[in-house]
């Protein structure tokens, strides 16, 4: 996630910077297992050492979105990682990353517009083109 090019003071940059490591280190957390459950954005400021609003201020001038946004984006990123696997269920994933099933596929589907289950079903079928020998 790059900021968007403006000149930011040092500390707006850190708390930015700051916020995507605990962010990353956090989801890294949810599909390792060491964490059951997500963090709230006013959780994270807290571990920042600062109110909310202003790291939702700060995130939205250095990135041009919300914390949430930001968040959202980095849990689908994940969960498409985590679908690769074929051998993990839906389910299972969508608990990994702290949401029920429908909850999950609909949350899923809002930020890429398909179902878990057609993004995996569009990555095994592209893995099958890959694999197949054409003969001629």
């Amino acid at each position: 996630m790059e900021p968007q090019t403006k000149n930011l003071s040092f500390r707006k940059a850190e708390i930015a910077n700051t916020f995507l490591s605990a962010l990353d280190k956090h989801i890294d957390d949810l599909k390792t297992g060491k964490v059951e459950t997500s963090h709230e954005i006013n959780e994270f400021a807290g571990m920042l050492f600062i109110n909310p609003n202003h790291l939702s201020d700060t995130i939205k001038e250095v990135f041009g979105k919300s914390p949430c946004a930001v968040y959202e984006e980095k849990l689908i990123e994940a969960a498409k990682e985590l679908l690769k696997n074929p051998s993990k269920s839906i389910s299972d994933i969508a608990f990994t990353l702290s949401y029920d099933h429908s909850n999950f596929t609909k949350f899923f589907k809002r930020l890429t517009g398909a179902t878990p289950k057609a993004f995996r079903n569009a990555l095994a079928t592209a893995e099958n083109l890959k694999t197949e020998n054409v003969t001629i």
